[in-house]
């Protein structure tokens, strides 16, 4: 008896010993997986708060642009008349500039905006372009600069009024810095405009354009007055944004052809009621002098093919009505109306552009005032619908 249970009293203790490892494995395994899945969770709130507006619940992007820096895509599909269908990709990056030591509590600077994108259609239509719009001194100095290459198929319909295709390939470069005038609404400052161009016809040259040139620069310089009331940049539900520009081309500051031109446009938000915003425009340019024939005014409206009423001179109005049926989502309706005259019509045998349609926008990003969507716009014999980052307006 003795000797047996001095054998089994170790491998009772053995198999206790196990017992308990089994029992502590267990518990690491417990432990390691609530950690696993505390960790998910995290990774999973952390995820959803960068795309979660805390004050509506609702997809916001504004934490994640502003916050975690990242950038916004903007895909497009083309349907614009003039160059065809084709796909578009731009990518927006947002920083909020800093405001001064004296800066009022409730000062609101635009955000700094830098973007990239590009384009290519079915008529072999592409083009690259980046650009800056920066402000300092809580939004007392402002800067845009813009560079881009293009490559563009399009028609060009002169005094018939019938297309004649042409290519247009160039480089373009854009620089403009404003100051405001004290605390006041208006700026002022200048701002410089370049484009290396070389155009071919196929065929004869049409009839109405003079001294026709295949290699063109277009460098001009001018003054810009601008006036903003704007409660936002991107898609405002009230104020007014006007500007007023006055160019000069000349062969000292790299154009190869003299000419000069004016362009004004003014955009009013009226706010009916809360639900109910209302907008007008109107934008009018003139030129005088040997101005190439691809950079005379001409009219811009959705639905309406870019440069097809293009004349010396140009006058455009145009009414967006929206309803917000939510805080998020708002849907509206346009319509306007536009003439290029001068040199090849009088005002009066001017043929008369029209465009009207609906569209809506969905609120994606609340701290910037950020709207995108889709407006459907119908046209002289054409339809067509374009991807929106705010307002239509520019």
């Amino acid at each position: 008896m003795l000797i047996r249970h001095a054998r089994c009293a170790p491998l009772r203790v053995n198999a206790a010993l196990s017992i308990e490892a089994d029992k502590n494995r267990r518990r690491v395994r417990r432990t390691a997986a609530t950690a696993a899945a505390l960790l998910l969770m995290s990774a999973h709130a952390h995820a959803a708060s960068k795309f979660t507006d805390p004050e509506d619940g609702a997809f916001d992007l504004s934490d994640l642009l502003l916050t975690h820096r990242g950038v916004l895509p903007v895909p497009t599909l083309i349907t614009e008349p003039a160059v065809g269908y084709g796909l578009g990709l731009g990518l927006l990056y947002f920083t909020m500039p800093k405001k001064s030591a004296d800066a009022p509590g409730d000062a609101k600077a635009p955000p700094n905006v830098t973007g990239l994108g590009g384009f290519a259609t079915g008529t072999h239509s592409w083009g690259v372009g980046l650009m800056h719009f920066h402000t300092w001194d809580d939004d007392h100095i402002r800067y845009l600069g813009v560079v881009g290459k293009v490559g563009l198929h399009l028609n060009y319909y002169g005094i018939r009024n019938q297309p004649r295709a042409y290519q247009l390939d160039g480089i373009a470069l854009v620089q403009q810095m404003l100051f405001r005038i004290g605390d006041s609404h208006w700026y002022v400052g200048p701002r410089y405009t370049f484009f290396d161009a070389r155009t071919r016809f196929s065929g004869t040259i049409p009839q109405g354009i003079r001294e026709f040139e295949k290699d063109q620069r277009v460098a001009k310089a001018g003054v810009v007055v601008d006036y903003d009331t704007r409660d936002n940049m991107f898609y405002p539900s009230s104020g007014t944004y006007a500007e007023l520009e006055a160019d000069l081309a000349r062969g000292g500051l790299g154009s190869s052809t003299n000419f000069q031109e004016q362009t004004a446009r003014g955009y009013q938000w009226i706010p009916l009621s809360k639900s109910w915003v209302l907008g007008l425009r109107a934008d009018t340019g003139f030129s005088q002098g040997n101005i190439p024939f691809f950079a005379q005014p001409y009219v811009s409206l959705r639905g309406v093919s870019d440069a097809k009423f293009q004349d010396s001179n140009q006058l455009t109005a145009e009414a967006e009505i929206r309803w917000n049926v939510t805080p998020r989502w708002a849907l509206l309706g346009f319509g306007g109306v536009g003439r290029a005259y001068g040199r090849l019509h009088s005002f009066s045998e001017a043929p008369t552009a029209f465009g009207f349609g609906t569209g809506f926008r969905y609120l994606i990003a609340r701290k910037l005032g950020l709207s995108m969507g889709i407006d459907v716009a119908h046209g002289p014999g054409q339809n067509a619908f374009y991807v929106q980052v705010g307002s239509a307006w520019r």
